[in-house]
C-alpha cells in the first residue's frame, strides 16, 4: 500500500512507524491542499479522522456526507485518496473563482501599485484581492468612490470600473505587454552566427533578442515602436479624478438646489441623479432634468399640480424663456424666469409640501409621491397616479375618452381626469391607461415635442396631429 500511496499522493507521508498518522498535501488541478489523516490502531477507515486546511475545508463544506460514505466504503487509504481527489475536482469545477487563482506576481504587483498610489486612497479591499474601492476628492472637497474589479489576468486584462456618476465611466487601459509585436511561427534551431541571440529580419533592419533556453524562432511583424506607458491603478485613478473634476460644475448646481430648496424627489439623491422635483407651493412642484455636460443651460422642466396653479407658471416659463442667462445659477434663473421664490429649508418645513394621498393616506407609495391634484381650487386634494386610476376605474359613472379617464373626485365630487400616463422621458409608463382603439405617442426633438393620436377610421389606422409642435411645458 505504501508504494501505491507514494505514487498517487507523493506529498502525503506517514509521521509514525505504525503509519496511523499521515500529513502532507494532496494535489488537484495544479493546486496543493494541506491534509492530515489520523487512523485508529486497526487502520479501519470507518474511524479515521480528516483534518483540512481552511481552503480545503471551504471546498468540502457541501460534500461532507459524500466523504463519510467514502470513508465507510473504501477498502484502503489509497482508494479513499482517489475518491477524495475526485470530489475535489468536482468541487473546483463548480466554483469558477477557484479555477482562475492569480499567480503570486499578481499580488506582489497589486501591493506595489497600491503603495505607489497611496494607501490613503484605498478605502476597501476584499479578502480575494479582486475588488477595491478607491476615493478621489475633487477641487470642492467632495469625496467620490470608484469601484475597481480586477480580473485574474490583471494587468494584461483591463479591470472593470464603476462609480456614482451621471455619465458613463470610460477608462482607457494600456495592457502591460512586450514592446514588440512578436509572433511564434515554428520551432527552429538557434542562430548559428551568434548562439546567445535569436535573430530575425524585418524589412531592412535586423533585431536581436536575448536567447531563451528553448529552441524556437520569433518573427516580428513590425519594428520596435514607442508605446504608451502601461496602465496601473495610479493611471486609472488619475483618469477618474479628471472625470469628476469635469463634473464639478454639475454637482455645484445640484448641491445649490438641494441646499436652498425642498427637494421632493428623489428622497435620497445620489451623485448620479440628474433630476430634482422641487416644491413651489402647496401641491405645486416642478421637475427639472439637468444636463451634466451643460449644467448651466436651460433644463427640461415639467410643472406638476392643480391646473389653476400650474397654468400661470407655465405661461411665465414659456414667455420668459429668452431671459435665461447661462452665466447665472440654474436656481436663480428659474426664479427670474417664473418670477417666484422657492420655499427654503430655512423658512419652511417639508411637512408643508409632503401632503398624503387622499386615497391611500400615505405620502410614498413604493417610490412614487402624490402627483395628481384635484383641479377645483377649493379642494386641491393630491393623489398618487396609481391610486386615482384604480379609484376612477372602479366608479360606475367614470368614462374614458382616448387615453383620458374622467370621474369624480372622492372628496369634492367635482370632475377629475387622469391623462395618458406619460413618463418623464416621454415614453409610456408602466401599466398605462390604454384602450384597444387609441394609442398616444410623444415624439420629442430637443426641447420641442408633438403629440400624435393614432386611431382607426374605416378599418385603417389614421394618425391625427392633436397638437402642433409645442414646447414641452404645454404637454
Amino acid at each position: 500500500m505504501a508504494d501505491n500511496l507514494l505514487k498517487e499522493c507523493p506529498l502525503l507521508v506517514a509521521l509514525d512507524k505504525e503509519k496511523t498518522v499521515y500529513d502532507g498535501f494532496i494535489s488537484v488541478q495544479d493546486r496543493d491542499f494541506r491534509l492530515r489523516i489520523t487512523l485508529p490502531p486497526d487502520h479501519q477507515l470507518k474511524q479515521a479522522k480528516l483534518h483540512c486546511c481552511w481552503e480545503l475545508k471551504r471546498l468540502l463544506k457541501n460534500h461532507q456526507h459524500i466523504l463519510k460514505q467514502r470513508l465507510h466504503h473504501s477498502s484502503s487509504l489509497v482508494g479513499f485518496i482517489l475518491e477524495l481527489r475526485t470530489v475535489l475536482e468536482i468541487a473546483l469545477k463548480s466554483q469558477a473563482g477557484w479555477q482562475s487563482i492569480p499567480p503570486p506576481q499578481y499580488y506582489s504587483q497589486l501591493i506595489t501599485e497600491i503603495e505607489s498610489l497611496g494607501w490613503d486612497k484605498l478605502i476597501f479591499i476584499d479578502t480575494d484581492f479582486r475588488t477595491l474601492k478607491l476615493k478621489a476628492d475633487d477641487s470642492s472637497h467632495r469625496q467620490h468612490v470608484v469601484i475597481v474589479k480586477l480580473k485574474s489576468k490583471y494587468p494584461v486584462e483591463a479591470p472593470e470600473c464603476s462609480a456614482d456618476l451621471p455619465v458613463p465611466l470610460v477608462i482607457t487601459w494600456t495592457p502591460q505587454i512586450a514592446t514588440l509585436n512578436l509572433r511564434l511561427l515554428t520551432l527552429t534551431a538557434q542562430s548559428e552566427a551568434r548562439p546567445n541571440t535569436i535573430s530575425y529580419q524585418s524589412a531592412t533592419m535586423i533585431y536581436e533578442l536575448p536567447s531563451l533556453n528553448c529552441n524556437f524562432c520569433l518573427t516580428a511583424e513590425q519594428a520596435p515602436q514607442e508605446r504608451e506607458p502601461p496602465s496601473n491603478l495610479a493611471h486609472m485613478h488619475s483618469q477618474f479624478l479628471l472625470i469628476v473634476e469635469a463634473l464639478a460644475e454639475f454637482w455645484a448646481v445640484m448641491d445649490e438646489i438641494d441646499e436652498h430648496t425642498w427637494v421632493l424627489e428623489p428622497e435620497k439623491p445620489s451623485r448620479a441623479d440628474t433630476m430634482r422635483r422641487i416644491a413651489i407651493g402647496n401641491n405645486v412642484s416642478i421637475k427639472v432634468e439637468i444636463d451634466p455636460r451643460h449644467p448651466k443651460m436651460l433644463p427640461e422642466c415639467c410643472l406638476l399640480g392643480a391646473e389653476h396653479a400650474v397654468t400661470p407658471l407655465r405661461g411665465k416659463l414659456n414667455a420668459n424663456m429668452h431671459l435665461w442667462n447661462p452665466d447665472c445659477s440654474v436656481l436663480q434663473n428659474m426664479k427670474d424666469v417664473m418670477e417666484i421664490e422657492f420655499p427654503s429649508p430655512a423658512t419652511h418645513e417639508k411637512s408643508s409640501f409632503s401632503v398624503e394621498c387622499g386615497i391611500c393616506y400615505s405620502y410614498r407609495l413604493d417610490s412614487a409621491i402624490p402627483d395628481q391634484v384635484c383641479n377645483d381650487p377649493r379642494c386641491g386634494q393630491p393623489f398618487h397616479q396609481a391610486c386615482l386610476y384604480e379609484w376612477l376605474r372602479g366608479l360606475p359613472t367614470s368614462r374614458q375618452s382616448f387615453n383620458i379617464v374622467f370621474g369624480e373626485c372622492p372628496y369634492c365630487s367635482k370632475q377629475v381626469r387622469l391623462g395618458s400616463q406619460v413618463s418623464w422621458a416621454g415614453l409610456p409608463a408602466a401599466d398605462p391607461v390604454q384602450t384597444s382603439w387609441c394609442d398616444i405617442f410623444i415624439i420629442r426633438q430637443s426641447r420641442w415635442a408633438c403629440r400624435i393620436i393614432i386611431r382607426p377610421y374605416r378599418g385603417l389606422s389614421v394618425a391625427v396631429l392633436r397638437c402642433c409642435v409645442v414646447h414641452e411645458g404645454l404637454l
